[in-house]
């Protein structure tokens, strides 16, 4: 059996992540390490997870390319459904975020909108598809 179970955010500050999408999307700390370089969110079945910059370049030897604010974000985002995505983008802003992409609806019916987090991930808020 194969499922897939969380994705991982390298972010600078890990408990100020996990403040940002815990205040702004309800959800709950389910995690986090004494050190407060890795933590988990309770969002369902697919966790959100944090973890310092230092602690992912301690396992990824390689390298990897980092979240800059002067840089366009990365092409993948994370989403956020709900029924209100007007309030829900006032609240990301409220929180710190930055609005990307402005409220527009889909010629198949969904309301979407685009936030990039304070860590400059980029954040689909939107409404069930029609």
């Amino acid at each position: 059996m194969i499922k897939f179970k969380y994705v991982i955010l390298y972010v600078e500050d890990v408990e100020k992540s996990m403040n940002f999408y815990k205040n702004t999307f309800d959800t709950e700390i389910r995690f986090i390490t004494p050190e407060k370089d890795y933590g988990e969110l309770s969002t369902g079945e697919t966790g959100l997870a944090f973890a310092s910059v230092q602690l992912a370049g301690s396992n990824i030897k390689k390298g990897f390319l980092t979240s800059k604010t002067s840089e366009k974000p990365f092409g993948i985002e994370l989403g956020f459904v709900t029924d209100d995505v007007e309030g829900l983008v006032k609240k990301a802003i409220d929180n710190g975020a930055v609005l990307y992409e402005d409220i527009a609806v889909k010629p198949w019916g969904q309301t979407t909108a685009y936030i990039k987090d304070p860590d400059h991930y980029l954040v689909e808020i939107c409404t069930e598809i029609q």
